[in-house]
């Protein structure tokens, strides 16, 4: 799997629902997609992976403390800050002058997270300046794509499926993608301690 990719098939949506032929194959391909991009919008952050590393910008607004997108892995890791503002990463920081939050990749006592937060911790500090003064390398995304993503995403490719057996073939928008009018209390459930802006990494 990679970035971007969905976290269920559509062999298995339809082995879930009980599909035997190919009738409704492209609606349900369009129910597993939905799912995904709902999934991902609703929790801002992608839970596939990408294998290799490669280079992000982002904008520290604080000198101890810069967040950046998930990444799942130590290996290819630079880190590189722009001092003058010039557009240019002139300084490499050692492994020494920083450390990876959340800390040995645990979240509510669950392992498996990635890491999205660095802070300074050695003589440097993050640029706060009026570019974007921090490059990351990294293998973005997540090692393995939680259990309760992949739960939330057959409930909501069902929802989305179903959607061709509602009046009019419209059942309504949510923050999930298109579902029915009503959004899915369990998918909801599922995605809680996922968004981005309710985990707690700390206390």
């Amino acid at each position: 799997m990679a970035l971007g990719d969905d976290y269920i098939t559509k062999e298995q949506l339809k082995e879930r629902l009980g599909i035997n032929d190919a009738v409704d194959d492209a609606v349900l391909s369009v129910a597993v997609s939905s799912a995904t991009d709902g999934i991902n919008t609703h929790c801002r952050r992608d839970f596939q992976k990408a294998d290799a590393a490669s280079a992000r910008k982002f904008r520290a607004t604080d000198a101890e403390l810069v967040i950046v997108d998930d990444f799942h892995s130590t290996t290819g890791l630079i880190l590189e800050t722009d001092e003058d503002d010039d557009g240019v990463f002139e300084t490499v920081w050692d492994a020494a002058d920083y450390e990876l939050e959340p800390l040995n990749g645990v979240v509510d006592g669950k392992t498996g997270w990635p890491y999205w937060r660095i802070c300074a911790v050695g003589s440097r500090s993050f640029p706060t300046a009026r570019r974007a003064g921090v490059r990351l390398t990294a293998p973005w995304g997540w090692a393995d794509v939680p259990s309760n993503v992949v739960s939330a995403a057959y409930v909501i490719a069902e929802d989305v499926a179903r959607l061709k057996d509602t009046a009019f073939g419209v059942g309504g928008y949510s923050e999930f993608g298109r579902i029915r009018a009503r959004e899915n209390p369990h998918a909801a459930t599922f995605l809680q301690r996922y968004r981005r802006n309710t985990v707690r990494i700390g206390g």
